[in-house]
């Protein structure tokens, strides 16, 4: 079977977005790290035990404790101020490979952070809902982490 236009849409996922963050560019990125990692929250806040091994290779994963937890991606590019890159399969435990890229310029006095996330695979109902809005969120606690500094 040939793959329709309308099948592809529904096994591929595509998020682009910006936010622009009143800090420089160097403790922007810094602020991306904790906020990826130990200071990871849903967006309700409800805290959110993630790590993060900022180099090439390095795992980005749920720490459950006691060696328990989810791996979510693996460092796939890193260019200290300006870029970090994701490749695995994010909170999926289905057939499901994402991209990720944060894009770090300075801009305005500031700092812009464009966002994407381009995923191929299955995704379920109920993740695909909160998708949008968790990346938005995970972008505005940077934004209040490094503006806070």
């Amino acid at each position: 079977m040939i793959p329709t236009e309308q099948s592809l849409e529904n096994f591929t996922l595509n998020i682009s977005q910006e936010i622009h963050v009143d800090a420089p560019i160097d403790v922007t990125f810094a602020a991306m790290l904790e906020q990826l990692g130990e200071h990871n929250e849903r967006g309700d806040g409800t805290p959110m035990p993630m790590k993060i091994e900022p180099w090439p290779g390095g795992r980005w994963y749920r720490d459950l404790g006691d060696d328990n937890g989810h791996l979510w991606a693996h460092v796939q590019a890193i260019k200290r101020p300006t870029l970090l890159e994701f490749c695995g399969p994010l909170f999926a435990s289905y057939p499901f490979v994402s991209n990720v890229q944060y894009r770090l310029t300075e801009s305005n006095g500031g700092t812009q952070i464009a966002f994407r996330h381009s995923a191929l695979g299955f995704v379920q109902d109920d993740h695909k809902s909160g998708i949008k809005s968790g990346w938005a969120s995970m972008l505005e606690g940077i934004r209040k982490r490094a503006e806070s500094r």
